[in-house]
């Protein structure tokens, strides 16, 4: 099955995904894997702020607020 994959940040709201690679510089990478965001983790994006920036997504039952720039560096494949 070959899934669709785009960076976290152009994931549709209520649309769940799941975590394929992370692009990140060693600093934000760290700040991400202790969040949960490891490959294989099923993520959602939940709530976007009236500007676009930042997002909500629930990640492993925890709702987590990212800025377009961290989101973007996420790749996750839709489910």
């Amino acid at each position: 099955m070959n899934s669709q994959v785009m960076p976290l940040n152009l994931l549709p709201l209520g649309k769940p995904g799941v975590v394929r690679e992370l692009r990140a510089d060693a600093s934000c990478r760290r700040r991400l894997l202790d969040l949960g965001l490891v490959t294989g983790t099923p993520v959602e994006a939940v709530l976007r702020s009236p500007a676009g920036d930042p997002m909500a997504f629930e990640i492993r039952g925890a709702l987590i607020a990212l800025r377009n720039a961290e989101a973007g560096q996420i790749f996750v494949a839709l489910l």
